[in-house]
């Protein structure tokens, strides 16, 4: 299973951006989205290191509290 998490980028440097989700920051690759390269403030889906594609800020709000259930829900 793979599994994505969306974060928000707070700065980009060429094809590098820094990225947050809930306090938690990484250095995210936009090499796979050269085609439609994010801005700074955009909400983008996180696999492995690299952006995948953007989302609009509720979908990545949906989905932070869909994943706290979860871990709630699982004891972690």
């Amino acid at each position: 299973m793979c599994l994505a998490i969306p974060m928000q980028i707070e700065s980009i440097d060429g094809f590098t951006a820094r990225c947050q989700a809930k306090g938690v920051w990484r250095d995210v690759s936009l090499f796979m989205m050269q085609d439609t390269l994010p801005v700074v403030g955009d909400f983008v889906m996180v696999h492995v290191g690299y952006a995948i594609q953007k989302i609009a800020e509720s979908d990545a709000r949906t989905t932070w509290e869909l994943l706290d259930q979860i871990l709630e829900e699982s004891g972690a």
